[in-house]
């Protein structure tokens, strides 16, 4: 402990740090930058006029022949499997905001924490009011 009075009043910088790993990432971020400038990339490419992409993506997830009911077919098995992944990654979030938000009982729990704020475990801790 320090006798200085203003020890724990301001932030103070920290002397002793290792700045390799600041320039290592300054070194990733220049030798990306250079590739993705130097690379070229071919002619943008759509899909042809009249293409539904929904559509497609209904068909294969259904595994419906795309071919006998419109004219215009995308093949959509790339696009379900992106669609697939966004879906799980958004019910996991769901998932995991109904966890936290749930309340297990009265006293505790992980609702009872988020929800005052840890209110009554500081003032459990501290043994009293403020």
């Amino acid at each position: 402990m320090s006798d200085d009075p203003n020890d724990g009043s301001r932030p103070r910088l920290k002397r002793d740090f290792n700045p390799v790993p600041g320039l290592a990432a300054v070194a990733l971020f220049a030798v990306l930058a250079l590739v993705f400038l130097q690379a070229s990339f071919g002619e943008a490419q759509g899909f042809e006029q009249g293409a539904s992409i929904t559509a497609s993506i209904g068909y294969a997830m259904f595994n419906i022949d795309a071919g006998a009911i419109s004219g215009a077919v995308v093949s959509g098995e790339g696009f379900v499997v992106a669609f697939v992944l966004i879906a799980v990654a958004l019910d996991v979030a769901i998932d995991g905001a109904v966890f936290l938000a749930k309340s297990e009982d009265e006293e505790g729990g992980i609702g009872a924490v988020l929800t005052d704020g840890g209110r009554e475990i500081r003032e459990k801790l501290r043994g009293g009011d403020d």
